[in-house]
């Protein structure tokens, strides 16, 4: 392993490039990045970066995201068949479909969709800042929210706006079932609930922190518990521990695990190092169609 990870480091340096890496990937791929974190964090260092190549470690609608936000860069996805279970093939035909019959609507995207989807949005949002979109569109306005409807409905909570909310929804995060966290918190009764707000709205109810993965991580790290139990994707795990050592952390489910996330090895960001494959082209004219979107997305500051 210390050879590929030798071998990472020579070739990154050769082609100028950086590793982005999200929390939810295999540790041995946050250990090499340059850069870890959620949606948005790397949406900013994937615009700011002043590498030449950006080796996205994630999933494909992350990449895109980047190539639209820096398309003068080469972005590699070394895990390319590294898709999303969240939403089908037809999210967006169905989402052109709505926009026809809602002509006045604002169209909130998750920054978890395709470009294709981004490019029919008014603006996008990340967990972290959503209820801030959508408390930044007119009270008078109708609010289309996709596609993750559990997301949909906390930021629905959050700010007392009604919105259609898509029923869309992250297997992972929606798979959690009452049981499961009962069981968690019986095990562990002195743990504070910490929850992504892609669970479903009943799990929430059981939470003492609902919260992006990076809000996740904040509540950890100023909290005077010493245990918690995580109701996100393993992968938080790597940060949580890395950035509050002493404390303890146990998964609300072990089968909190996205597949897709864990496609990334250290074989394949090495090969996309070498090879400078395989590449995320956006087509231009969406870039053109969805880069507003992701830039009124990156001056709203969520929490």
């Amino acid at each position: 392993m210390e050879d590929i990870i030798d071998e990472i480091e020579r070739l990154k340096k050769e082609r100028k490039a950086i590793i982005l890496a999200h929390l939810y990937q295999p540790q041995e791929i946050q250990e090499i990045a340059d850069y870890t974190g959620d949606s948005f964090g790397l949406s900013r260092q994937a615009a700011g970066t002043d590498a030449e190549v950006i080796v996205f470690c994630g999933v494909k609608f992350m990449a895109e995201t980047s190539n639209i936000l820096a398309p003068e860069k080469i972005t590699l996805l070394p895990a390319a068949d590294a898709t999303c279970r969240m939403f089908t093939d037809s999210l967006t035909g169905e989402v052109a479909q709505m926009r026809r019959e809602k002509p006045d609507a604002v169209f909130v995207a998750y920054v978890n969709t395709p470009a294709a989807v981004k490019a029919m949005a008014d603006i996008c949002c990340t967990s972290s800042n959503a209820a801030a979109v959508v408390a930044s569109i007119p009270e008078d306005k109708e609010i289309v929210f996709l596609p993750d409807g559990n997301l949909g409905s906390f930021v629905e909570g959050e700010t007392g706006r009604k919105m259609f909310c898509w029923k869309g929804g992250c297997p992972t995060h929606m798979g959690l079932t009452e049981a499961q966290l009962a069981e968690a918190k019986a095990k562990y009764p002195a743990a504070p609930v910490l929850m992504h707000p892609e669970c479903r709205p009943q799990l929430r109810a059981m939470a003492d922190y609902v919260g992006s993965t990076t809000g996740i991580v904040k509540y950890a790290e100023k909290s005077d518990a010493q245990d918690f139990i995580i109701a996100t994707e393993e992968g938080v795990m790597y940060e949580l521990e890395t950035r509050c050592p002493g404390k303890k952390f146990h998964l609300a489910s072990r089968h909190m695990l996205c597949p897709n996330m864990k496609k990334t090895t250290l074989e394949k960001v090495r090969d996309a190092l070498e090879t400078l494959e395989p590449r995320v082209v956006v087509p231009q004219d969406i870039r053109e169609k969805s880069v507003t979107a992701l830039e009124k997305m990156l001056a709203i500051t969520g929490k």
